[in-house]
Protein backbone atom coordinates (compact mmCIF):
# COMPACT_ATOMS: atom_id res chain seq x y z
CA UNK A 1 0.00 0.00 0.00
CA UNK A 2 1.42 3.45 -0.89
CA UNK A 3 1.27 5.63 2.15
CA UNK A 4 3.88 7.16 3.61
CA UNK A 5 4.36 10.66 2.60
CA UNK A 6 0.49 11.35 2.33
CA UNK A 7 -1.32 13.79 4.79
CA UNK A 8 -1.52 12.86 8.57
CA UNK A 9 -4.94 12.97 10.30
CA UNK A 10 -4.71 15.91 13.64
CA UNK A 11 -7.96 13.57 14.98
CA UNK A 12 -5.47 10.99 16.63
CA UNK A 13 -5.41 11.03 20.41
CA UNK A 14 -2.78 8.90 21.82
CA UNK A 15 -3.62 7.57 25.58
CA UNK A 16 -0.97 4.61 25.74
CA UNK A 17 1.38 6.27 27.60
CA UNK A 18 -1.50 6.10 30.94
CA UNK A 19 -3.51 3.38 29.81
CA UNK A 20 -2.78 -0.08 31.62
CA UNK A 21 -1.28 -2.08 28.83
CA UNK A 22 0.81 -4.24 31.11
CA UNK A 23 -2.45 -5.61 32.95
CA UNK A 24 -3.90 -6.80 30.29
CA UNK A 25 -7.09 -6.22 32.09
CA UNK A 26 -8.45 -3.57 33.95
CA UNK A 27 -11.20 -2.84 36.47
CA UNK A 28 -14.34 -3.29 35.53
CA UNK A 29 -17.61 -2.61 37.91
CA UNK A 30 -15.15 -2.38 40.66
CA UNK A 31 -13.53 -6.23 40.07
CA UNK A 32 -10.44 -7.28 38.02
CA UNK A 33 -11.06 -8.93 34.54
CA UNK A 34 -8.12 -11.17 33.27
CA UNK A 35 -7.28 -11.22 29.56
CA UNK A 36 -8.28 -15.01 29.61
CA UNK A 37 -11.58 -14.13 31.16
CA UNK A 38 -12.04 -11.30 28.74
CA UNK A 39 -11.27 -13.52 25.65
CA UNK A 40 -13.56 -16.26 26.31
CA UNK A 41 -16.33 -13.67 26.92
CA UNK A 42 -15.81 -12.26 23.63
CA UNK A 43 -15.61 -16.15 22.19
CA UNK A 44 -19.14 -16.27 23.28
CA UNK A 45 -20.05 -12.86 22.06
CA UNK A 46 -19.57 -13.85 18.82
CA UNK A 47 -20.72 -16.75 19.00
CA UNK A 48 -24.49 -16.03 20.86
CA UNK A 49 -24.69 -12.39 19.24
CA UNK A 50 -24.12 -11.21 22.51
CA UNK A 51 -22.57 -6.92 23.17
CA UNK A 52 -18.87 -7.83 24.15
CA UNK A 53 -19.65 -4.54 26.98
CA UNK A 54 -22.48 -6.81 28.12
CA UNK A 55 -21.14 -10.08 28.64
CA UNK A 56 -18.01 -8.33 30.60
CA UNK A 57 -20.03 -5.88 32.70
CA UNK A 58 -22.34 -8.89 34.02
CA UNK A 59 -18.81 -11.22 34.40
CA UNK A 60 -17.38 -8.24 36.67
CA UNK A 61 -20.48 -8.12 38.90
CA UNK A 62 -23.03 -6.21 36.69
CA UNK A 63 -23.80 -2.74 35.61
CA UNK A 64 -22.44 -0.14 33.33
CA UNK A 65 -19.01 -0.74 33.23
CA UNK A 66 -16.84 1.76 35.15
CA UNK A 67 -14.49 4.14 33.96
CA UNK A 68 -11.68 3.42 36.46
CA UNK A 69 -8.31 3.35 34.35
CA UNK A 70 -6.05 5.63 35.12
CA UNK A 71 -4.99 7.73 31.61
CA UNK A 72 -2.79 10.35 30.72
CA UNK A 73 -4.07 13.25 28.59
CA UNK A 74 -4.07 11.97 24.65
CA UNK A 75 -1.94 13.46 22.78
CA UNK A 76 -0.14 13.38 19.37
CA UNK A 77 1.90 9.47 18.84
CA UNK A 78 5.44 10.50 18.63
CA UNK A 79 6.38 11.34 15.16
CA UNK A 80 9.02 7.95 14.97
CA UNK A 81 6.35 6.07 15.28
CA UNK A 82 5.74 4.45 12.03
CA UNK A 83 2.57 2.17 13.08
CA UNK A 84 1.11 5.19 14.28
CA UNK A 85 1.56 7.39 11.25
CA UNK A 86 0.26 4.85 9.29
CA UNK A 87 -3.09 4.39 10.95
CA UNK A 88 -2.90 8.76 10.98
CA UNK A 89 -2.26 8.25 7.37
CA UNK A 90 -5.40 5.70 6.95
CA UNK A 91 -7.88 8.46 9.16
CA UNK A 92 -6.59 11.46 7.10
CA UNK A 93 -7.45 9.42 3.81
CA UNK A 94 -10.80 8.17 5.00
CA UNK A 95 -11.38 12.35 6.27
CA UNK A 96 -10.33 13.41 2.37
CA UNK A 97 -12.86 10.19 0.99
CA UNK A 98 -16.14 11.24 2.98
CA UNK A 99 -15.74 14.80 3.37
CA UNK A 100 -15.87 14.73 -0.66
CA UNK A 101 -18.95 11.70 -0.86
CA UNK A 102 -21.03 13.84 1.89
CA UNK A 103 -20.17 17.00 0.11
CA UNK A 104 -21.22 15.78 -3.21
CA UNK A 105 -24.98 14.87 -1.42
CA UNK A 106 -24.94 17.99 0.30
CA UNK A 107 -24.27 16.89 4.16
CA UNK A 108 -21.16 17.75 6.01
CA UNK A 109 -18.90 15.09 7.42
CA UNK A 110 -17.91 15.29 10.81
CA UNK A 111 -14.45 13.63 11.01
CA UNK A 112 -14.28 10.73 13.98
CA UNK A 113 -11.37 11.01 16.28
CA UNK A 114 -9.44 7.78 16.63
CA UNK A 115 -7.65 6.84 19.72
CA UNK A 116 -4.75 4.41 20.41
CA UNK A 117 -4.31 2.81 23.92
CA UNK A 118 -3.11 -0.05 25.89
CA UNK A 119 -5.23 -2.49 27.58
CA UNK A 120 -7.83 -0.74 28.41
CA UNK A 121 -9.47 2.26 27.95
CA UNK A 122 -12.66 4.94 29.22
CA UNK A 123 -14.67 5.37 26.22
CA UNK A 124 -18.36 7.12 26.34
CA UNK A 125 -19.62 3.12 25.74
CA UNK A 126 -18.15 1.72 28.63
CA UNK A 127 -14.86 0.53 29.54
CA UNK A 128 -12.89 -0.59 26.24
CA UNK A 129 -10.86 -3.70 26.35
CA UNK A 130 -7.81 -4.51 23.85
CA UNK A 131 -9.33 -8.07 23.45
CA UNK A 132 -12.27 -6.82 21.72
CA UNK A 133 -9.94 -5.52 18.72
CA UNK A 134 -10.89 -2.21 17.34
CA UNK A 135 -14.36 -0.97 17.73
CA UNK A 136 -16.21 2.56 17.29
CA UNK A 137 -18.29 4.11 20.10
CA UNK A 138 -21.08 6.63 18.27
CA UNK A 139 -21.09 7.97 22.57
CA UNK A 140 -18.12 10.23 21.47
CA UNK A 141 -17.62 9.40 18.03
CA UNK A 142 -14.41 7.42 18.48
CA UNK A 143 -13.09 4.79 17.18
CA UNK A 144 -10.62 2.97 19.51
CA UNK A 145 -7.63 0.68 18.46
CA UNK A 146 -5.10 -1.39 20.76
CA UNK A 147 -2.14 -1.67 17.42
CA UNK A 148 -1.18 -4.67 19.26
CA UNK A 149 -4.64 -6.16 17.24
CA UNK A 150 -1.89 -5.66 14.10
CA UNK A 151 -0.24 -9.04 15.33
CA UNK A 152 -3.16 -11.02 16.00
CA UNK A 153 -4.47 -10.04 12.79
CA UNK A 154 -0.97 -10.98 11.24
CA UNK A 155 -0.10 -14.38 13.52
CA UNK A 156 -2.82 -15.33 15.02
CA UNK A 157 -5.29 -14.65 12.42
CA UNK A 158 -3.87 -15.05 9.29
CA UNK A 159 -4.77 -11.64 8.11
CA UNK A 160 -0.83 -9.91 7.17
CA UNK A 161 -0.24 -6.72 5.15
CA UNK A 162 -0.94 -2.88 5.59
CA UNK A 163 -3.97 -3.51 3.36
CA UNK A 164 -5.59 -5.64 5.67
CA UNK A 165 -4.85 -2.95 8.36
CA UNK A 166 -5.95 0.01 6.57
CA UNK A 167 -9.47 -2.01 5.80
CA UNK A 168 -9.73 -2.45 9.40
CA UNK A 169 -9.64 1.46 10.25
CA UNK A 170 -12.08 2.22 7.29
CA UNK A 171 -14.70 -0.73 8.46
CA UNK A 172 -15.00 1.35 11.37
CA UNK A 173 -15.09 4.56 10.44
CA UNK A 174 -17.53 2.73 8.27
CA UNK A 175 -19.43 2.24 11.56
CA UNK A 176 -19.03 6.37 11.87
CA UNK A 177 -20.70 7.60 8.51
CA UNK A 178 -23.67 4.91 9.38
CA UNK A 179 -24.09 6.82 12.54
CA UNK A 180 -23.86 9.97 11.28
CA UNK A 181 -26.28 8.74 8.69
CA UNK A 182 -28.96 7.66 11.47
CA UNK A 183 -28.77 3.80 10.49
CA UNK A 184 -26.83 2.86 13.83
CA UNK A 185 -30.00 4.30 16.24
CA UNK A 186 -32.41 2.51 13.41
CA UNK A 187 -31.01 -0.47 14.28
CA UNK A 188 -30.22 0.24 18.10
CA UNK A 189 -34.00 1.09 18.42
CA UNK A 190 -35.25 -2.17 17.19
CA UNK A 191 -33.45 -4.29 19.81
CA UNK A 192 -36.44 -4.24 22.40
CA UNK A 193 -38.90 -4.78 19.86
CA UNK A 194 -37.80 -7.97 17.83
CA UNK A 195 -35.90 -11.07 19.13
CA UNK A 196 -32.17 -11.96 19.49
CA UNK A 197 -32.25 -14.05 16.38
CA UNK A 198 -33.83 -11.08 14.39
CA UNK A 199 -31.67 -8.79 16.26
CA UNK A 200 -28.86 -10.53 15.42
CA UNK A 201 -30.04 -10.55 11.58
CA UNK A 202 -30.08 -6.84 11.50
CA UNK A 203 -26.74 -6.26 13.03
CA UNK A 204 -25.48 -8.64 10.41
CA UNK A 205 -26.14 -5.75 7.50
CA UNK A 206 -25.23 -3.04 9.70
CA UNK A 207 -21.37 -5.04 9.88
CA UNK A 208 -21.82 -5.51 6.24
CA UNK A 209 -22.98 -2.47 5.39
CA UNK A 210 -19.80 -1.14 6.94
CA UNK A 211 -17.60 -3.56 5.21
CA UNK A 212 -19.25 -2.07 1.89
CA UNK A 213 -18.24 1.37 3.00
CA UNK A 214 -14.20 0.25 3.70
CA UNK A 215 -15.14 -0.68 -0.20
CA UNK A 216 -16.46 2.82 -0.85
CA UNK A 217 -13.61 4.39 0.91
CA UNK A 218 -11.00 2.18 -1.10
CA UNK A 219 -12.77 2.92 -4.30
CA UNK A 220 -12.41 6.35 -3.91
CA UNK A 221 -8.82 6.69 -2.19
CA UNK A 222 -7.68 4.62 -5.33
CA UNK A 223 -9.16 7.15 -8.00
CA UNK A 224 -7.76 10.19 -6.10
CA UNK A 225 -4.05 8.49 -4.84
CA UNK A 226 -3.28 5.53 -6.53
CA UNK A 227 -2.70 4.02 -3.01
CA UNK A 228 -2.98 0.27 -4.34
CA UNK A 229 -0.25 -2.02 -4.90
CA UNK A 230 -0.42 -5.74 -6.28
CA UNK A 231 -2.10 -7.79 -3.66
CA UNK A 232 -3.72 -5.86 -1.73
CA UNK A 233 -7.34 -6.32 -2.57
CA UNK A 234 -6.61 -9.49 -2.51
CA UNK A 235 -5.11 -8.54 1.40
CA UNK A 236 -8.24 -6.86 2.55
CA UNK A 237 -10.45 -9.76 1.40
CA UNK A 238 -8.93 -12.28 3.18
CA UNK A 239 -8.82 -10.67 6.39
CA UNK A 240 -12.58 -9.92 5.53
CA UNK A 241 -12.72 -13.88 4.86
CA UNK A 242 -10.65 -14.43 8.55
CA UNK A 243 -12.97 -12.48 10.31
CA UNK A 244 -16.40 -14.02 9.46
CA UNK A 245 -18.70 -15.51 11.75
CA UNK A 246 -18.69 -18.80 10.52
CA UNK A 247 -14.22 -18.71 10.76
CA UNK A 248 -13.99 -17.54 14.27
CA UNK A 249 -16.64 -19.95 14.93
CA UNK A 250 -14.80 -22.66 13.46
CA UNK A 251 -11.27 -21.37 14.78
CA UNK A 252 -12.70 -21.33 18.27
CA UNK A 253 -13.55 -25.09 17.96
CA UNK A 254 -17.23 -24.82 18.25
CA UNK A 255 -20.36 -25.45 15.69
CA UNK A 256 -21.19 -22.80 12.62
CA UNK A 257 -24.51 -21.74 14.62
CA UNK A 258 -26.04 -19.41 11.66
CA UNK A 259 -28.89 -17.86 14.11
CA UNK A 260 -25.61 -16.56 16.40
CA UNK A 261 -23.79 -14.66 13.52
CA UNK A 262 -23.68 -10.80 14.01
CA UNK A 263 -21.16 -9.53 12.29
CA UNK A 264 -21.35 -12.31 8.65
CA UNK A 265 -20.03 -15.22 6.75
CA UNK A 266 -16.56 -14.44 5.12
CA UNK A 267 -17.97 -14.82 1.98
CA UNK A 268 -20.69 -11.63 2.73
CA UNK A 269 -18.23 -10.11 4.38
CA UNK A 270 -15.99 -10.32 1.24
CA UNK A 271 -18.80 -9.78 -1.10
CA UNK A 272 -19.65 -6.23 0.36
CA UNK A 273 -16.28 -4.86 0.32
CA UNK A 274 -15.93 -6.23 -3.08
CA UNK A 275 -19.62 -4.10 -4.01
CA UNK A 276 -18.23 -1.16 -2.17
CA UNK A 277 -14.94 -0.94 -3.69
CA UNK A 278 -16.29 -1.96 -7.62
CA UNK A 279 -19.36 0.51 -7.19
CA UNK A 280 -17.78 2.90 -5.13
CA UNK A 281 -21.61 4.97 -4.77
CA UNK A 282 -22.88 4.50 -1.49
CA UNK A 283 -26.06 3.32 -2.15
CA UNK A 284 -25.19 0.27 -3.74
CA UNK A 285 -24.08 -0.80 0.22
CA UNK A 286 -28.20 -0.65 1.28
CA UNK A 287 -27.89 -3.97 2.78
CA UNK A 288 -31.25 -3.28 4.58
CA UNK A 289 -32.87 -3.79 1.52
CA UNK A 290 -31.26 -6.75 -0.14
CA UNK A 291 -32.92 -9.91 -0.79
CA UNK A 292 -29.41 -11.95 -0.44
CA UNK A 293 -26.28 -10.98 1.57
Amino acid sequence: MKWEGNRESSNVEDRRDGDSGGSGGGMLGGRSVGIGTIVIALLGGWMFGINPMTIISLLSGGGVPSAQVQEAPAHRPPKDDQLAKFVSVVLADTEDVWKGVFAKAGGTYKEPALVLFRGATRTACGQGQAAMGPFYCPGDQKVYIDLGFYETLKNRLGAPGEFAQAYVIAHEVGHHVQNLMGISAKVDGMRSRVSQTQYNALSVRLELQADCFAGVWAHHAQNARQILENGDIESAMNAAAKIGDDALQRAGGGEVVPDSFTHGTSAQRQRWFSTGFQTGVVKSCDTFSARQL
